[in-house]
């Protein structure tokens, strides 16, 4: 959806705070010394990132600290701060107004460990890719380093780590449910989402000398709260999408812990007179105005599956900007308040955010080191945000959301020809014009009121919404307007190509293989089977035969040899073992020989974690015998299905045969072209023969077995039998 949902101020509509006659800073402050220069005596903000700090709108703590730079408060960086102590969190002095914590541009979990729960030893956005900069949980380390530096002073987190983290989740790493990160790391609000919006009102409206504990009504924040928020209706989750009678439990909001039950039932007594549901009759204002969701409490949903499931679907339902309602969940004596996500940015919005005068490098104090985050993105253009595909294994739906927020084409010019121009070592190829998804730039909603009231977790799936636009010419002009300016070689489109969109106009995939694929276009069809692709809400191959065909077409009339290296996931929620062996045998039969592969990885509030961890099918409605979702777990079942997507490795052949004899299918052990892996080999018999002992001749094929029961009476065990003759 192209954003008609409008805000009620605009972003940059606020008047400048008195530091403005400052001016900006080639950098924003990492020491007191750089503070000195630039003549300021203290930070109004001070952001603490996990990332080491890169001056460009790829990150977000660029992006969050030249934004309040603009509305002219002082902003200083501490990047990857010695967590042990607070030493490093005093640095910068005590910040005026508040510090602002994140994790970076990645999880800090997933940063740190492989979706096999294997520690990593590198870091893409630290200099020389050093891995262990950051700590694990990094929001909620921070936070309490914050707290130890300057009590009193309010902390705020946010970035994809809070994001992914503000109601109660599954965690993959610990194999549990947390409660939201918000009570963990003790801060006063989250944002979460791309928070331009709520940071530009919050940081001003505490400039003006309100309280942080006041500031409860911003639409992209998270608080915590002892009851609703006064002049707001109640509506159980449940009456929206019923569960169906669960037992032993008689209520979703109430479980009896291993301690007293009479004082518990006291106790929620008391919690649900304080603050009684009720659906008040309907008036003139829209049925989502100022009214609340009440989830399953979170000592609920940790304990009882069906009821994650049920929690997690309705989380989804309410991430459209244009009638979402806000959220509580009850986490013991309190509960956690999310307010309804932020309005999108309009495109002159966005272009401002973007023209902001980075500095597109990292700062001087890394020196040459490399960053290698950096490197991969330096003369890479953002040029959109959000993705409405709804990939339940993504998070983008959870962080940036369903509404596609565009630059002007104007705006994403001006950025080429500032690369071009200023940025170290470009030699005139821009390496990608994309975002989230490479050809969703402009495409909108063509009916505003649907738009304002949908739900669908996605507009491509199963099908492609009758509202939905899928004209590619403003992407197309994009791509031409780019590629004939001077100076520059080549365009190339990096993020995913979502293809079954792109079929539907020939002129975009014509566009891509003429002028924009260097010799390999990377595209993700995920899975070849309905199953897996069902759960992934993903389309079937008939969209990937369709787009390699046009692909092929106009390449071969490109005279251009050119390829498509497709991308899949083992073992995503809904996938069985007969699902993979039907995927390898495709990779055989079509001869791709993958590199490299990946494992399903369980990011926290992704609708298909909630399938992995319950096992319950949350994309239909959650009922008590809803349909069961096969998930590989443990480490021997994921990595035989990793194993089959790389079945031509000799590492995994004795892996898949036994599984292939497990289920059936001796037929594809072989040294044929119908075969998947070769018979076992004579070295590999020879390292599974048992070793000789000493003093004993090793059996070979001339070596007889001694009868039955014969034993040696000096030693007690089998003689061995003469050589035959």
């Amino acid at each position: 959806m192209q954003a008609t949902i409008k805000a009620d101020r605009g972003l940059f509509s606020y008047p400048k705070y008195w530091p403005h006659c400052l001016g900006t800073a080639p950098f924003l402050p990492m020491s007191r010394a750089e503070m000195d220069e630039l003549g300021w005596d203290s930070c109004d903000v001070i952001l603490v990132t996990g990332d080491a700090y890169v001056d460009h709108p790829s990150f977000g703590m660029a992006v969050i600290g030249r934004v309040l730079e603009a509305h002219g408060f002082r902003v200083g960086i501490i990047a990857q701060p010695d967590w042990t102590s607070k030493d490093d969190f005093m640095k910068l002095g005590k910040p005026n107004l508040y510090f602002g914590v994140t994790a970076g541009n990645m999880d800090s979990m997933i940063n740190r460990y492989t979706a096999d729960k294997k520690l990593r030893h590198d870091d893409a956005y630290t200099p020389g890719n050093v891995g262990g900069k950051r700590p694990d949980r990094a929001v909620t380390v921070y936070s309490q380093r914050c707290r130890e530096a300057f009590k009193g002073v309010p902390v705020i987190v946010g970035g994809i780590e809070a994001s992914l983290r503000r109601i109660a989740h599954y965690d993959y790493w610990s194999e549990k449910v947390r409660r939201s990160v918000l009570f963990d790391s003790k801060a006063d609000m989250l944002f979460f989402g791309n928070a331009e919006r709520p940071l530009v009102e919050v940081t001003h409206r505490l400039a003006a000398g309100e309280n942080i504990a006041d500031l409860t009504n911003i639409r992209g924040t998270a608080i915590i709260v002892k009851q609703a928020l006064p002049e707001w209706q109640g509506v159980d989750s449940t009456s929206l999408d019923k569960p169906g009678k669960i037992d032993p439990i008689s209520s979703p909001y109430q479980m009896e812990p291993e301690c007293d039950k009479a004082d518990n039932a006291d106790s929620v007594k008391d919690a649900s007179a304080a603050q009684p549901i009720v659906v008040q009759p309907a008036t003139r204002r829209k049925p989502w105005e100022n009214v609340y969701v009440k989830l399953p409490a979170f000592e609920t949903v940790r304990e009882n599956k069906v009821l994650y499931a049920h929690a997690s679907r309705i989380l989804h339902q309410e991430v459209n900007p244009g009638c979402a309602r806000a959220l509580m969940q009850r986490h013991g004596d309190r509960h956690i308040w999310i307010n309804p996500p932020a309005m999108p940015l309009e495109t002159d919005e966005m272009d401002a955010v973007f023209d902001l005068p980075y500095q597109r490098v990292p700062h001087p104090v890394y020196g040459d080191a490399k960053i290698p985050a950096y490197d991969m993105i330096r003369f890479s253009i953002n040029i959109m945000r959000g993705c409405y595909g709804g990939c339940t294994f993504c998070s983008i739906t959870e962080h940036e959301g369903r509404i596609i927020q565009s630059r002007s084409e104007d705006s994403i010019i001006r950025e080429i020809e500032t690369i071009r121009d200023t940025v170290p070592g470009f030699t005139g190829v821009i390496s990608d014009l994309g975002g989230p998804t490479a050809n969703m730039y402009r495409l909108r909603c063509k009916s505003a009121k649907a738009e304002a009231t949908c739900k669908r977790p996605s507009c491509v799936y199963p099908s492609i919404c009758a509202h939905m636009d899928t004209d590619h010419t403003p992407t197309i002009n994009l791509y031409k307007r780019a590629r004939e300016l001077p100076g520059i070689k080549k365009v190339l489109i990096a993020s995913g190509v979502r293809y079954d969109l792109a079929v539907e106009d020939p002129r975009y995939v014509k566009e891509l293989a003429l002028h924009h694929t260097g010799g390999y276009l990377k595209i993700a069809p995920e899975h070849t089977e309905d199953g897996p692709l069902d759960k992934m809400m993903k389309p079937g191959m008939g969209s990937y035969y369709r787009f390699k065909e046009l692909f092929d077409k106009y390449s071969e009339e490109a005279g251009k040899k050119q390829y498509l290296i497709p991308y899949f996931i083992a073992s995503h929620p809904g996938t069985t073992d007969d699902d993979m062996l039907a995927l390898a045998i495709w990779l055989k039969e079509n001869k791709f020989k993958l590199d490299q592969v990946q494992n399903f990885y369980p990011s926290p509030m992704a609708t298909a974690t909630t399938m992995y961890h319950t096992e319950v099918n949350s994309l239909r409605k959650v009922k008590k015998d809803s349909e069961h979702v096969p998930s590989a777990k443990g480490e021997i079942h994921r990595r035989l299905h990793k194993a089959m997507l790389r079945y031509h490795d000799p590492k995994n052949f004795a892996q898949i045969r036994a599984a292939l004899t497990k289920m059936g299918r001796e037929d594809l052990i072989g040294r044929g072209p119908q075969h998947l892996v070769p018979p076992e080999s004579r070295d590999e018999k020879r390292a599974k023969a048992p070793k000789a002992r000493r003093g004993e001749r090793a059996l070979s094929k001339h070596t007889g077995l001694p009868p039955k029961g014969f034993r040696d009476k000096k030693r007690g065990k089998p003689k061995p039998a003469q050589r035959q003759k």
